[in-house]
């Protein structure tokens, strides 16, 4: 038997109910199907008061600095935002600030957002990709964005929607090809 995947997911929105958190766990769901993954999924608003008040990592609580070695250690990062007067929210970057910039170098990053409506949708390429190839990770080649109507009282209703979180799981697939040759035969 494999050593699961770790798959570290980071839902960037602060409220409940969230349709980021609904977009993050669908996908977290979907790689599930295909991979054998151990997930770990970090609330941004579960965190955001000791992060927010942070201004270096060496003053982050250990619960939150636990979270940010749970990033860094990341076989496989989920990270979805939503978008906020057209760019993700500036705690969702603080977050990343905090990250060893060397510490995401070649890990792959599946993007996604949500927002209100499709004219956010470039926040995948102009603005989160951007940000991990900082990072120089590897940001897979399907990022998936969902506006308001894709959801219905914070649940995934949109067909459209649904095949986009299971082409950009497939297509992630490639770079775990070993992991998944072994959940098949076990």
């Amino acid at each position: 038997m494999s050593t699961p995947l770790k798959v570290v997911a980071v839902s960037g929105g602060t409220s409940r109910p969230s349709r980021t958190l609904a977009l993050t766990q669908a996908l977290l769901a979907e790689l599930g199907k295909h991979l054998a993954i151990d997930s770990h999924l970090i609330e941004l608003g579960d965190i955001a008061r000791p992060l927010g008040s942070a201004l270096w990592r060496k003053e982050l609580p250990e619960s939150v600095e636990r979270e940010l070695r749970r990033i860094e250690e990341a076989d496989l990062l989920v990270v979805a935002t939503p978008v906020y007067r057209g760019t993700y929210p500036g705690l969702f970057k603080h977050l990343f600030d905090l990250i060893g910039q060397e510490a995401l170098i070649d890990t792959p990053v599946l993007l996604a957002a949500t927002g209100g409506s499709e004219r956010h949708a470039l926040i995948l390429d102009h603005q989160l990709r951007p940000l991990f190839s900082f990072f120089q990770s590897l940001t897979l080649p399907i990022g998936v964005y969902a506006a308001e109507a894709d959801f219905q009282d914070y649940q995934i209703t949109s067909e459209a929607l649904q095949a986009r979180i299971r082409l950009a799981a497939e297509r992630a697939l490639p770079l775990f090809a070993e992991q998944q040759l072994l959940r098949k035969i076990a």
